[in-house]
């Protein structure tokens, strides 16, 4: 199914908040892995579902040896979609994660292992795959998963230092991603000015993507990747807490989780539907297609915990 790298540039903004808060409201069965080069976080910041027999109203921490790291050390012999469930873990609310590595000194002997997990993930049919790439900086060896993805979205916040360094992330990425997935961006905005943000936004990448363009055809060159604004995620400080199951009250009625169903939706439909501007990822043929490491259904309503705020 489909693969969607998520990342940012300087400082990564929000990307594993926003990567946890799309997998909750996900149309599919999914599957959120943190794939950052830097550490992830999820381990410090939620909470497990206790034992594996449905009753997740009990907490745990999450196993920070289960994830990424194991998977690592039984895929030097090759990887197969099906050994993915293995190495996942719960959230309570019901969404499953990938852990991914604690440590930057980590990722440096994993150098190999982002060509193979991203033909892994595009096996996982019928389960979506959401990956957290964090900071996707130049030379990052991450470029072999994004260039397999579905699409890689850029998140940024509507101010100048952030959206001038998205400007030329995109700018470096057009060359580097030549025939690979397009582009989308997530604008992180106030709710005070919502709309206006995510506008003068896309006028900015809008400019900037036809200059590229325009570049391109001028040289002779293949075009770049298309670009476009998806829209926008609220900055939304307690929905964030909420989705971290520290305050009290309803999150789906958060501004971050309202926000989060649309691009969700708009991402879920753009990825079903590949047309020509859209390749698909597919698999490697003959892979084995294994049930959802735990997915909610198609179309499932957020879970209960989930909407109690207790994920």
């Amino acid at each position: 199914m489909a693969l969607i790298a998520l990342a940012a540039d300087k400082g990564a903004p929000g990307v594993t908040t926003s990567a946890v808060a799309l997998g909750a409201v996900w149309p599919r069965p999914v599957l959120v892995a943190e794939c950052d080069q830097a550490g992830g976080d999820l381990v410090y910041r939620l909470p497990a579902a206790a034992g594996d027999g449905g009753d997740d109203t009990r907490t745990t921490m999450l196993n920070p040896s289960r994830g990424l790291l194991s998977l690592a050390a039984t895929a030097r012999r090759g990887l197969r979609p099906d050994q993915i469930a293995e190495h996942c873990q719960r959230l309570v609310g019901g969404l499953d994660v990938l852990v991914g590595i604690t440590n930057a000194e980590q990722a440096q002997g994993m150098t190999w292992l982002w060509g193979p997990l991203a033909r892994a993930f595009a096996g996982l049919a019928p389960v979506d795959v959401l990956a957290d790439c964090g900071r996707l900086g130049a030379g990052t060896p991450l470029l072999d998963l994004v260039r397999a993805s579905d699409m890689l979205v850029l998140f940024t916040r509507a101010t100048l230092e952030q959206v001038a360094h998205l400007r030329e992330r995109i700018a470096a990425l057009a060359g580097e991603l030549r025939g690979g997935p397009p582009v989308g961006v997530v604008v992180l905005a106030d709710p005070r000015d919502f709309r206006a943000s995510i506008a003068e936004v896309d006028r900015i990448v809008t400019s900037a993507h036809q200059r590229l363009r325009a570049d391109a055809a001028a040289g002779g060159g293949p075009p770049p990747p298309p670009v476009s604004v998806l829209g926008g995620l609220a900055l939304d400080p307690k929905g964030a807490e909420l989705l971290a199951g520290r305050w009290g009250g309803r999150l789906d009625r958060s501004l971050l989780i309202r926000s989060a169903r649309e691009i969700a939706g708009t991402l879920a439909a753009r990825v079903a539907a590949p047309g020509p501007d859209v390749p698909h990822a597919h698999g490697p043929e003959g892979a084995v297609h294994p049930a959802p490491p735990g997915g909610r259904g198609p179309a499932a309503p957020l879970d209960p915990q989930l909407q109690e705020g207790r994920l």
